[in-house]
């Protein structure tokens, strides 16, 4: 992978990836559908699901009135 496509697929850095990959991982665990095939664990399938670009960050809704 080189480090164009890696800017494109990934957040801008491990804090914002961690942060969205926890949340997809609630999301997995309250019953959410996964969005593709790979490990069993939760934690680690939102892990994947964001380093493949399948899964976003979205700025909260207050974050447009500041």
């Amino acid at each position: 992978m080189t480090d164009k496509a890696n800017a494109v697929t990934r957040p801008k850095n491990a804090f914002q990836f961690a942060t969205v990959a926890s949340a997809r991982a609630r999301q997995l665990q309250a019953g959410c559908v996964p969005k593709m095939e790979g490990s069993a664990k939760m934690a680690r399938r939102a892990q994947q699901e964001v380093a493949n670009g399948l899964v976003k960050q979205v700025p909260p809704a207050d974050a447009d009135s500041k």
